[in-house]
């Protein structure tokens, strides 16, 4: 049973742990009710508008958010810590994401139309097939606490949603909902002004009120991005539904990176700079934060850690998120350092206000003593590298890596051999695979998965880059239909996108 208590919702300074202004009331099971079926109401009259009709929305959605761009950075900058430039950068991102979701509609591929014409096959008579994906529904989104724009209520899963057909109802999360009150009414009042149907969005404050929204008959398919508690919370709700219904959620990475004795005899210096500024970069709270480098035992991998070392002692404390992740992080990562084959190579400075704050730290084990609490995700700004003795044994070691978001080979000039051994042993483990780089930027582009095995994903399909909206779709087929009925891309003479015509495909024209 709901409880019907209504409590007000608190935006919260990180920097000072201090409570700014209550941004709403949580939101009550009957509102909750509300905002479904409007957002079911608002399904037809959204799909209706066709593919057009959708990418204007979405192009109006991106200069709304454009033209909000100083609000929106300054209460996202205050609840969150992130700083103006990163959060600048992310409101730069979330606008593309929905321009780029646009363009996904213009071109069409994504509706995979197929026609095979009636006629005689190997197998007998076949009817007239045509098939093609159509919207699930009303999606419920919950958004998460390390990205305030790009992966909260404008964020990808919004946008790919919308770009679908689908209305959506967006869960604002606790450590930024003034952020998501302020974006929600500027989309919302934009959504009204490109003439999308009442209902097309909707917001829900409160761990209830999200609670109820996984609950509700409307809601047809759920896109979560946060912790495996909490993921695996939420499909307890989905398994007691009478009617299960898709979970999309990106949950936890360790993302390994491999440091060949090659690359760190060659510039040891230069990924010892990468190395820290990635697991810090946001004070670690990236779903593709590397937290585990295995590095060469021998003088230039004790360099390379070295160099590490001096990068690490050199940072100030660090402001997380909000309580509960602060919790976490003193807690997990005081447990790493205190596990038996654990070393404590360096740490930053010291917390030194009253806020939010975590200690930088830098751990060191063998890779062939590897304790398994080392290859869990610790959010937060630490990393453990794992000395390894040879290719045999890292590859021992790799065998006991959980899947990740990412796997990163970190290479000597022109080496191949034990790079394609590595790839090979971490592509099953792994949705990206980084090559002399890092893993903490994620270009959104037709070309980009961010996904993996469980745990880091539970679906095949991804949450950023043009796929995501794959996961907003089912497929339909209409068997001996007449034109009339026939959705406008599945007509005879229709040549505006893609089309795969008794299994010869066909460009856009033809």
């Amino acid at each position: 049973m709901a409880d019907d208590t209504v409590r007000g919702v608190a935006s919260i300074d990180p920097r000072t742990g201090a409570t700014v202004e209550v941004v709403a009331q949580e939101t009550t099971t009957a509102e909750v009710d509300r905002l479904c079926t409007a957002a079911l109401a608002a399904a037809p009259a959204l799909e209706e508008r066709g593919r057009a009709g959708r990418a204007a929305l979405l192009r109006a959605l991106a200069d709304a958010l454009e033209g909000r761009r100083d609000d929106v950075v300054a209460v996202a900058d205050r609840e969150t810590a992130l700083g103006a430039t990163r959060l600048n950068g992310e409101l730069t991102r979330t606008r593309f994401q929905l321009r780029l979701f646009a363009e996904v509609l213009e071109e069409g591929g994504y509706l995979e139309a197929a026609l095979d014409p009636a006629g005689d096959t190997p197998m007998g008579p076949r009817p007239d097939l045509r098939r093609m994906l159509v919207p699930i529904g009303p999606v419920a989104v919950f958004g998460a606490s390390n990205f305030p724009l790009a992966f909260s209520v404008p964020g990808g899963d919004t946008a790919s949603a919308l770009a679908a057909g689908c209305p959506v109802v967006v869960k604002a999360h606790g450590s930024h909902p003034a952020t998501s009150q302020l974006v929600f009414e500027v989309l919302e009042q934009a959504a009204r002004k490109a003439g999308a149907p009442e209902g097309t969005l909707g917001l829900v404050h409160g761990v209830q009120g999200g609670a109820d929204l996984m609950a509700h008959p409307a809601i047809r398919a759920v896109g979560f991005t946060g912790s495996v508690g909490g993921g695996r919370a939420l499909l307890q709700i989905i398994e007691s539904r009478p009617d299960p219904i898709p979970f999309f959620g990106e949950l936890s990475s360790l993302n390994p990176v491999v440091v060949t004795p090659q690359a760190a005899a060659e510039r040891a210096a230069d990924i010892a700079t990468g190395l820290v500024g990635s697991f810090t970069l946001g004070a670690g709270q990236f779903c593709t934060k590397p937290g585990l480098a295995f590095v060469p035992s021998g003088a230039d991998g004790d360099a390379l850690v070295d160099a590490m070392a001096t990068a690490v002692g050199r940072l100030p404390a660090q402001v997380l998120l909000n309580e509960g992740i602060a919790a976490a992080y003193a807690r997990i990562s005081g447990e790493l350092a205190r596990q038996r084959a654990v070393r404590p190579v360096a740490r930053g400075a010291d917390p030194a206000g009253a806020g939010f704050e975590a200690v930088p730290l830098l751990l060191t084990t063998d890779a062939a003593d590897l304790p398994d609490a080392v290859t869990e995700e610790c959010f937060g700004p630490v990393a453990v590298v794992a000395r390894y003795d040879g290719e045999a044994g890292l590859s021992a070691a790799l065998e006991r890596m959980p899947s990740s978001l990412t796997a990163t080979v970190l290479r000597g000039d022109g080496e191949t051999a034990l790079p394609l051994a590595v790839s090979q042993q971490l592509r099953g483990r792994a949705g990206r695979l980084v090559y002399d780089a890092y893993p903490t930027g994620v270009a959104v582009s037709w070309a980009q998965h961010h996904g993996g095995p469980w745990p880091s994903t539970n679906s095949q399909h991804t949450s950023v880059g043009t796929t995501a909206v794959r996961r907003f779709l089912r497929p339909v087929a209409w068997q001996n239909a007449p034109q009339e009925v026939l959705p406008e891309e599945l007509t005879d003479g229709f040549t505006g996108i893609p089309r795969r015509v008794d299994g010869v495909l066909r460009p856009a024209g033809a």
